[in-house]
């Protein structure tokens, strides 16, 4: 068992009696027998693994999916398997807790696939009624190896048998694991390794396995895009249904939370819920640029930054910002503030391009950034724009954008993590990668090097950008991004309603 231990508690009762046995395991109708269709991802993990398997020839490759997460007492997290599993298995939403992947190597070349899971227990099983973490009779029936096969197309087994396979010829085949998915699985693994005589420490090797999967996910396919395109748009439809509600956001107080919960109801609706916690950050609120608590009022006159982003069952999922006003009409000083976020946007947005490097969308919008600073008087006296972009003596600027402009957007909200520098800042941008572009300003209510007038604004101004033959394309383009723009935005959907 890799899953974390869930505390038994004496006082739950537990049927034991083998009359009960009996009668519970009988008077069932028959199991479907047809077999479960084919995957449409089935076809797009085989050329991943291809890949993979080329590059570690000859080694055997172990990808865990990662165990379910005590919340609390006997109460789980929603599980969500490794990236990395899912990746190479097409595994999505929240299958298969214990799952591994193995990719083992064949004598005449290349690699067999097998999923290792726990599959459907008979109904003459104790499993059956009597376990509440795993039993179909408490979270309904799991697949069993006849499904798993005839879905993904690869060879399954039951997790029991796991350890004899990672033993056999341990020694003289190399062992590989992504360590971060399952402690367990990894700690197994090293157990094998000791078992065979290897005693020298393997972290790098299994960095190196996990690096390579994270890195390779930089250029998506084109059935990863249209997973990109769906996550897309049921963002913006939880946008809409946002922005539908802002009104009562404000009435009922904690609008926040009712922000937070509004898009929660569409990423669950549309998708497989949220790609990460949403930021629903109103007033001051903004300029936490992690604001997750949610547990703010929204009050007429102020600015709402909301951060979020639909998951979908595969789990690609987006990432957009818009910063709205709340009674639908921008201030004078924070459309000012806003449309010099969206000048440095823009200038990022045209730095996506063939040709040019990851980090040169972020020097092009933080210039932008920094000459509006400058402009506004609030660089220290005598600095000028480019000495404050240097990056030794400089960086006056970062008090207020702290953050970087892009990151790599996929089967993870900072997708990619893994990647080298070279592999990542540094290397040039190429068709199929996708990424955001997202600067911000954010004057804090007690900076007192700030104008009055300007304290407590924060804006950020997010899209997703996939990188094309030509330059670049805007997947988050419908949703409406210039300050005369988001206001009649604001008054249609106001006037419709929900989508």
């Amino acid at each position: 068992m890799t899953s974390e231990e869930q505390p038994k508690a004496e006082h739950r009762s537990r049927p034991t009696s083998a009359e009960f046995r009996d009668f519970v395991a009988t008077g069932w109708a028959p199991r479907a027998t047809e077999p479960t269709p084919r995957s449409e991802v089935a076809d797009v993990t085989v050329p991943r693994r291809e890949a993979v398997s080329a590059e570690f020839a000859g080694e055997r490759l172990v990808i865990p999916a990662g165990g379910l997460k005590v919340r609390s007492n006997d109460c789980d997290y929603v599980f969500r398997p490794h990236t990395a599993f899912s990746w190479l298995s097409g595994l999505g939403a929240d299958r298969e807790p214990d799952a591994v992947l193995v990719l083992d190597p064949l004598e005449q070349g290349g690699h067999e696939t097998t999923l290792f899971f726990r599959p459907l227990a008979p109904r003459d099983s104790e499993e059956f009624f009597a376990d509440s973490r795993y039993g179909e009779f408490w979270v309904g029936a799991r697949p069993t190896i006849a499904d798993v096969e005839s879905e993904l197309g690869v060879r399954a087994r039951h997790i029991d048998e796991l350890k004899d396979v990672l033993a056999k010829d341990a020694g003289q085949v190399q062992l590989r694991v992504v360590r971060d998915a399952d402690a367990a699985v990894a700690a197994l693994v090293d157990e094998v390794r000791q078992q065979a005589g290897v005693t020298e420490s393997q972290t790098e090797v299994d960095e190196a396995l996990s690096r390579s999967l994270s890195t390779r996910r930089m250029v998506k396919d084109a059935w990863e895009v249209d997973e990109m395109r769906k996550a897309v748009a049921a963002t913006h439809h939880g946008f809409e249904g946002i922005i539908a509600d802002l009104p009562e956001a404000v009435r009922r107080g904690r609008g926040e939370r009712w922000v937070e919960g509004v898009f929660g109801l569409y990423a669950r609706h549309e998708g497989n819920g949220v790609g990460y916690d949403s930021i629903c950050a109103s007033g001051d609120h903004a300029n936490t640029l992690h604001w997750i608590k949610n547990t703010g009022d929204i009050r007429d006159g102020d600015l709402i930054l909301v951060d979020a982003g639909v998951e979908v069952d595969s789990l690609f999922t987006a990432d957009v910002t818009r910063t709205l006003p709340v009674n639908g009409i921008f201030s004078e000083p924070q459309r000012r503030v806003y449309d010099a976020v969206l000048a440095a946007q823009e200038a990022g947005l045209a730095a996506v391009k063939p040709g040019n490097r990851f980090k040169d969308v972020h020097a092009a919008a933080i210039r932008v950034i920094a000459e509006h600073l400058h402009a506004w008087g609030l660089l220290p006296d005598g600095v000028t724009v480019d000495q404050t972009l240097d990056p030794e003596h400089g960086q006056y600027h970062r008090r207020w954008m702290v953050h970087g402009t892009s990151h790599h957007l996929g089967m993870d909200v900072h997708d990619c993590q893994l990647a080298l520098r070279e592999d990542y800042m540094d290397a040039e941008l190429v068709p199929g990668m996708i990424l955001t572009v997202e600067p911000g300003l954010y004057f804090k209510a007690d900076d007192e090097l700030v104008p009055d007038e300007l304290r407590g604004i924060g804006v950020r101004i997010e899209d997703d950008v996939l990188v094309t033959a030509d330059g670049h394309e805007n997947l988050s383009a419908a949703m409406p991004r210039t300050s005369a723009d988001v206001e009649r935005w604001i008054a249609q959907v106001q006037e419709r309603g929900r989508p």
